[in-house]
């Protein structure tokens, strides 16, 4: 079965951390994005990763306080998330793809998780 199952969402107060993780099984891809989604807005990008070799990149507004990782054995990719604000509140989402460019892009992914709700309180 084909799927990306996302976990470790919840409620944190703001100055605290949460870390993601995104487990793919049953298919090879090239990167792993993340993105998110507040109430009433458009999906944005987070940050990637390319799953060979270890390029990461970031939206520059999240640089220094997000990092990405992965563990190849696992097939499973974190989004370290730390320094919460409350503006960090929305769906989480992680991605995959066949492409290794246009990261930051919606389109560059083909299979997405389900999601998980981070909200970050003042």
């Amino acid at each position: 079965q084909v799927e990306l199952v996302e976990s470790g969402g919840g409620l944190v107060q703001a100055g605290g951390s949460l870390r993601l993780s995104c487990a793919a099984s049953g298919r090879t891809f090239s990167a792993m994005g993340w993105f998110r989604q507040a109430p009433g807005k458009e999906r944005e990008f987070v940050g990637a990763i390319r799953w060979s070799g270890y390029s990461t990149y970031y939206a520059d507004s999240l640089k220094g306080r997000f990092t990405i990782s992965r563990d190849n054995a696992k097939n499973t990719g974190y989004l370290q998330m730390n320094s919460l604000k409350p503006e960090d509140t929305a769906v989480y989402y992680c991605a995959v793809g066949s492409r290794w460019n246009l990261l930051p892009h919606l389109q560059t992914y083909d299979l997405w998780g389900q999601g998980t709700q981070v909200t970050v309180s003042s």
